[in-house]
């Protein structure tokens, strides 16, 4: 009896899971955006991207953090979708 190799499997799961750790991250950082807000005294209103003025709220201050990490994590996972989605996999 011989063993082949393991069935191919569908990638929807790790997708699924690299989005879902997104959005958790996401959701962690407008959270401590909005304890900071919250909790720390004398703060001075962020500007997102060093222009857009956000008020210095606990709410302002959750935009500000979700928006951020948003951006800062969400355009390399896109470039390397982009990346793996064109990489050819009979070239490896």
């Amino acid at each position: 009896m011989e063993v082949g190799p393991a069935p191919v499997s569908s990638n929807v799961r790790g997708h699924r899971f690299v989005l879902g750790l997104y959005v958790i991250l996401v959701a962690a950082a407008g959270t401590a955006g909005f304890l900071a807000g919250t909790f720390v005294r004398d703060l001075t209103a962020p500007r997102f991207l060093f222009v857009i003025p956000f008020p210095a709220t606990p709410v302002g201050f959750a935009a500000y953090g979700a928006l951020t990490i948003a951006l800062v994590l969400g355009l390399p996972l896109v470039l390397v979708v982009y990346v793996s989605s064109e990489l050819d996999d009979d070239a490896v």
